[in-house]
């Protein structure tokens, strides 16, 4: 009877050997993981393997909230949106579509910006979710700047969509802001 590996208990080193092999993470491990999963050209391509564990982590994350009420996995959303927002090197503007028991429709990537600002049209949300028949939708964006503080301009932004989707009964449940390994969101603040 074969026993289970703790991959908890393993070190980057180890679990980088079993991904990719022994020689080429002592070749390409230099104490961070964040080059061999980076997308950004100027962090050096990411190591093939490691680009398809990270599309398959984020389509597996994907899965889980598609099939459950995103209510009852926060962690998961969070964990979806932090490996989905946090490497960008511009502002991106996204949007989870929800059905009327909190189970996502779709994640769609509405907007796309600068490094500082992204615009974002509440008009083309609302009609995104018309198209998309959504009861709630959850926003996200990135700070590329590493500060998740939301600015004057998020909270109005928030304020705005909230009252155009309102009109054709769409609520908006949390407004979420990756800057680097932090996640804020706007309704634990009571900025909702």
């Amino acid at each position: 009877m074969k026993m289970s590996v703790q991959y908890e208990n393993l070190s980057n080193v180890e679990l980088l050997a079993k991904l990719i092999g022994v020689r080429e993470s002592r070749l390409l491990y230099r104490g961070s993981l964040q080059p061999l999963f980076a997308a950004c050209p100027e962090q050096g391509m990411p190591h093939e393997k490691c680009a398809v564990a990270k599309e398959l982590i984020k389509r597996f994350l994907e899965e889980e909230l598609q099939q459950r009420d995103v209510l009852d996995s926060p962690h998961a959303v969070r964990d979806y949106l932090k490996l989905t927002l946090r490497q960008h090197e511009h502002e991106v503007f996204i949007v989870i579509f929800l059905d009327a028991r909190n189970r996502v429709i779709v994640v769609q990537e509405m907007f796309r910006g600068t490094l500082t600002q992204a615009s974002v049209y509440p008009r083309e949300v609302v009609k995104a979710a018309l198209k998309h028949n959504a009861a709630a939708v959850i926003l996200a964006h990135n700070h590329p700047s590493g500060v998740a503080e939301p600015s004057r301009a998020d909270q109005i932004l928030t304020d705005t969509l909230k009252q155009s989707l309102s009109l054709v009964d769409v609520k908006v449940l949390d407004h979420f802001i990756i800057a680097g390994a932090q996640t804020l969101s706007m309704a634990e603040l009571g900025l909702m």
